[in-house]
């Protein structure tokens, strides 16, 4: 992933050292394991943890020689190690190290990414708390519905978030493990026993059956989460663009005193942050897409998964972290607009009140079809004649004949909208 993406903590995981230690890791497990089972003469076990290493120049050397990037890593360790690197590797093949490897790279850049959701979920409680009971219009298809508060909608992003958690969480344990099992999975050249061993020792589980590779439908749930989390970050995002339209002036992505929106129009706030998470959600469904291609490989396994492996997951966690830390961030300093709020609400001539109105129809025995031509009638006439919708209603006599002035004057209830954020808030917030 560029750099203009990139946060340097999950960047480092996915770096050639980290992934060549990982690997190093899983032969040290290994030999562990052989030690144990008295394959490995202790003195030689000795003397591998002592000198095990690499160089990765050295391993770019090798694999430039020999095109085969695990041989040139443990040519590299044989040559730090002597005579005693012979004990390494043994039984093994290459998919042995590297996914279990993989698996372990997976769970430390997904831990980050856990964080990285934790913090945006913290982020909007706050603000939905702080918007509570700060009304503006909702919209359905784009047109003014009914009101509601900035708080329901943070809410209903913090619920969606928690699911995302619950989702990234289970897709880290299903690939919480490793396979020690051979060139075809069948122990031919390695006892079980090591398998187990290895696995324990690295906090992973023994994958219970597996070809020469773990199964890549467990790749391609993660993945495919990452690209939900992709696609409610990208929700997010849509919905404060839409709102920081100047016909709306709802909401605003934080802007800087130094920032500037346009090389032509100095005026312009854009809002570029939200528009760079919708489209780099794009890229995650991708790559979502790669995930779930892999699955199908030939036979035991074949490499057509290995080359979009190096690209896609090192990526799409790398992306989601960088757009979970601009997001959050975009939450925290959310600028609020809150008298264009109620001044947006005013421009429907309180044709909201329109449902209230029906309810009120049919409770006293109008039809309700009947009573829903009555009320669309004045509501749009009030609308296109810039009109009060409340005020049209009390005077229309057909209404009138059903409804008492008393009763009339009841219907427009603007608390209504807010009635029961308390109950909503404490469902979504536990509390």
């Amino acid at each position: 992933m560029i750099e203009r993406y990139s946060r340097e903590k999950i960047r480092n995981i996915w770096s050639a050292q980290n992934k060549f230690q990982k690997w190093l890791d899983v032969e040290l497990a290994a030999c562990l394991a052989h030690q144990n089972l008295g394959n490995i003469p202790q003195s030689d076990y000795d003397i591998i943890c002592q000198k095990a290493g690499f160089d990765i120049r050295r391993i770019d050397e090798i694999e430039a020689e020999v095109n085969h990037d695990v041989i040139a890593f443990l040519t590299s360790v044989a040559e730090i190690v002597g005579s005693s690197s012979r004990f390494i590797h043994l039984g093994l093949t290459s998919s042995d190290v590297v996914d279990t490897a993989f698996s372990l790279l997976i769970q430390e850049a997904g831990q980050i990414l856990l964080e990285d959701l934790e913090q945006l979920r913290v982020v909007l409680k706050k603000q939905a708390y702080q918007y509570q009971f700060t009304p503006m219009m909702g919209r359905t298809h784009g047109v003014h519905a009914e009101p509601l508060t900035l708080g329901l909608k943070l809410a209903i992003w913090y619920a969606e978030i928690e699911r995302d958690i619950v989702r990234l969480t289970q897709s880290l344990e299903v690939l919480r493990v490793g396979k020690v099992s051979g060139a075809v999975g069948n122990y031919a050249h390695i006892d079980p026993k090591i398998e187990i061993m290895v696995c324990e020792h690295l906090r992973l589980q023994a994958s219970p059956v597996s070809s020469q590779i773990l199964q890549r439908d467990r790749h391609a749930e993660f993945m495919t989460t990452i690209a939900i989390i992709g696609g409610t970050f990208e929700k997010i995002a849509t919905e404060i663009r839409a709102c920081q339209k100047t016909e709306f002036n709802e909401l605003q992505e934080p802007f800087s005193k130094k920032q500037k929106g346009s090389s032509a129009m100095p005026h312009k706030k854009n809002p570029i942050m939200c528009e760079r998470i919708a489209g780099l959600s794009r890229v995650l469904r991708g790559y979502a897409l790669t995930a779930l291609e892999n699955q199908a490989l030939w036979h035991e396994r074949d490499i057509s998964h290995s080359s979009t492996e190096r690209v896609i997951f090192p990526d799409a966690t790398i992306l989601l972290d960088y757009m979970a830390a601009k997001l959050t961030n975009i939450i925290e300093n959310l600028v609020v607009n809150e008298i264009q709020m109620k001044e947006n609400i005013s421009k429907s001539y309180n044709i909201f009140y329109s449902q209230q109105v029906l309810l009120k129809l049919v409770d006293k025995g109008m039809l309700r079809e009947d009573a829903y031509r009555l009320v669309q009638e004045n509501a749009l006439q009030c609308f296109e004649m810039h009109q009060n919708f409340d005020a049209a209603i009390k005077n229309d006599d057909r209404i009138k004949a059903v409804v008492s002035e008393v009763e009339l004057s009841e219907i427009f209830d603007f608390e209504k909208y807010t009635r029961h954020i308390n109950y909503i808030f404490s469902r979504v917030f536990k509390i």
